[in-house]
């Protein structure tokens, strides 16, 4: 997140979209897209499954063979619309995708040809808690020790757009939130641009600037989150925003069974409840 949001109006945008039209043979996938994230925006991206997330990301990521990114204003190849995207930019999957027989330090310097290419990586593992750990082999870590080493490969590129495709959905609960924390450190630190795609409203609410739900190809919310940097879960206006989100993707809170107890009016304010979405593929 942001440290001075309401400053980011003032910061040129680092992304540009307008109009992107992307679709697969018989479906069309995203339907004139237009989104601007500027240098140090946190914008998270909540969707059903099949809305178009994770197209939108791998367009942004020039991984879509079907979509022009160059880092100026063009149309795409074989669809329609304009980007604008960064040359330095880096992508954090929901799989950590480390090369099991390379060291942890040889991953997070991967492709780099630098001379001070080892010192960096041992400083970026350091800022991601993993001072040490550089001999180490990849099977050797956690899962969350593993996405620790995915940001920090990402990062010590020094990216001016930062995507992340779910990345801490395959952990646990706490891992996650403590994941949580590093990220908005680092993105605080080193002021990315960033895109996060999740199926979490809780995390979207927690990390972002700005939460976009993306509903049958289209932007449907732009969604501004003001709750500075202290983000408790309990607040009223953390549960205004959790509230709005669910409601606009179509989901409420449960009602209680015939015959249980009454729903605890704090249920929604401890967290009892989840927030995720379910996967309808």
């Amino acid at each position: 997140m942001a440290s001075n949001v309401g400053q980011l109006s003032e910061v040129p945008a680092v992304v540009s979209v307008r109009a992107l039209c992307r679709s697969f043979p018989g479906r069309p996938v995203l339907s004139g897209v237009d989104l601007d994230i500027r240098k140090g925006e946190f914008v998270a991206l909540l969707g059903k499954s099949g809305s178009g997330k994770s197209t939108l990301l791998r367009a942004l990521a020039e991984l879509d063979g079907g979509i022009a990114a160059r880092g100026a204003a063009q149309p795409a190849a074989s669809n329609s619309g304009l980007l604008v995207t960064p040359q330095r930019r880096s992508v954090v999957f929901q799989d950590a995708r480390l090369l099991p027989w390379a060291r942890v330090l040889d991953n997070v310097i991967l492709g780099l040809r630098e001379p001070e290419a080892p010192e960096r990586g041992r400083a970026a593992l350091a800022e991601v808690g993993l001072a040490g750990r550089e001999q180490a082999w990849p099977l050797e870590l956690s899962g969350g020790e593993q996405q620790r080493v995915a940001l920090a490969r990402s990062l010590v590129r020094e990216p001016e757009l930062l995507l992340l495709d779910e990345p801490f959905g395959a952990l646990d609960a706490l891992t996650r939130l403590r994941m949580h924390q590093l990220l908005g450190e680092l993105c605080r630190r080193h002021e990315p641009a960033v895109l996060l795609v999740t199926h979490d409203v809780d995390e979207a609410i927690e990390l972002a600037d700005r939460v976009l739900l993306l509903d049958a190809g289209t932007i449907a919310l732009d969604l501004r989150i003001e709750l500075g940097a202290s983000r408790s879960r309990r607040s009223n206006r953390f549960i205004d925003y959790r509230e709005a989100l669910l409601s606009a993707l179509g989901v409420s809170a449960p009602s209680p069974d015939a015959g249980a107890p009454p729903l605890d009016s704090s249920a929604l304010r401890t967290g009892r409840y989840s927030t995720r979405l379910e996967r309808t593929a």
